[in-house]
C-alpha cells in the first residue's frame, strides 16, 4: 500500500523554505501533493494557479510531487484522496500554536489523518512568502530565497504593483 501525504499552504509565492519541507516530506511518503489554498486572512499577489505552476516548475526534479489546488476544507480533500497524513513546517514557536489548533480541527474532521510537524533547517528559520514579497518590494536581491526558476516572474509582478 502506498503512502499518500498532502502538504497544504498558500505558496505565495513558493520559497526554498516551502521546498525543504516538501523535499523531506518527499524522503518520507510515496506520493507528496503540495496543495495550493485559499487563505481566507491573506491577500494574494499571485493567482491560485500561478502559484501551482510555480510549484510545479520548481519541484521537476522531486518525482513523488504532484501539485493541486482547492479552495474547500483540507480535512475533505484528504479524506476524498485517501491521504494518511498532512505535512506542515514549523520555522519558529509561534508557527506551532496556529498550526496545532489546525491539525486539532482536521484530526475532529479527518479523524484517520495525521498531521506531521517538519521544522524547517535552520537557514530557512526567518524565510517567509511575506519576507520575499517585501525584499523584493524594496529592490532587494531575493535570489537566495526563491527557486531560480520562478524568480524573474516574482520580481516582475512586484515592480507592476
Amino acid at each position: 500500500m502506498s503512502s499518500l501525504a498532502v502538504c497544504p499552504g498558500s505558496f505565495d509565492p513558493v520559497t526554498i523554505g516551502h521546498l525543504n519541507i516538501i523535499s523531506r516530506a518527499a524522503k518520507l511518503f510515496d506520493r507528496v501533493i503540495v496543495l495550493v489554498m485559499v487563505n481566507p486572512r491573506k491577500s494574494g499577489l499571485f493567482t491560485p494557479e500561478e502559484r501551482v505552476d510555480f510549484i510545479r516548475r520548481s519541484v521537476t526534479d522531486i518525482p513523488n510531487v504532484e501539485v493541486d489546488f482547492s479552495d474547500g476544507l483540507l480535512a475533505d480533500y484528504v479524506k476524498e484522496k485517501g491521504a494518511v497524513a498532512i505535512v506542515k513546517g514549523l520555522r519558529v514557536l509561534s508557527d506551532y500554536e496556529d498550526e496545532f489548533k489546525q491539525a486539532l480541527a482536521n484530526k475532529k474532521l479527518a479523524e484517520n489523518v495525521e498531521t506531521v510537524f517538519l521544522v524547517t533547517d535552520a537557514q530557512y528559520m526567518f524565510l517567509s512568502s511575506s519576507v520575499v514579497k517585501e525584499i523584493g518590494y524594496f529592490g532587494g536581491d531575493i535570489s537566495d530565497f526563491v527557486p531560480p526558476a520562478i524568480k524573474e516572474d516574482i520580481i516582475k509582478r512586484i515592480r507592476e504593483r
